[in-house]
């Protein structure tokens, strides 16, 4: 398990509070719409940031908003640039966190199961 670095996590938590308000205000790509950013992650030296985002969709809507913000991470480090108190800002790099639809698939698992089981007498 990998240290936990306090400078790091603190700019990963300012990138992670700044950069939803800069896609919705600044970024004009009709691709980028409506997502929600889970988690940012800040190398040791700070130097790349992994944000993790999710949107609501299929796959195509998902790979869209991908290459769009994509496109647009050298605008919005720029921009973070103006915001955030540091002498260099992390290249951004965007992943698509598959974490909520698999809870959902977990969820729709468990509830089956449960059902099966309630289906079935209990032998004592």
């Amino acid at each position: 398990m990998p240290k936990d670095y306090p400078r790091a996590r603190r700019v990963a938590d300012q990138i992670q509070r700044e950069l939803p308000e800069l896609i919705r205000q600044e970024v004009k790509d009709p691709r980028v719409g409506m997502l929600t950013i889970t988690e940012v992650e800040v190398n040791r030296d700070m130097e790349f940031a992994k944000v993790y985002f999710t949107t609501l969709g299929g796959q195509t809507e998902h790979d869209a908003c991908l290459h769009g913000l994509q496109r647009a991470s050298g605008f919005l480090r720029s921009q973070l640039s103006h915001r955030m108190q540091l002498r260099v800002v992390p290249k951004l790099t965007f992943v698509y966190d598959r974490s909520v639809e698999r809870g959902i698939e977990l969820t729709q698992l468990i509830e089956t199961a449960v059902a099966e089981d309630a289906k079935h007498p209990k032998d004592a």
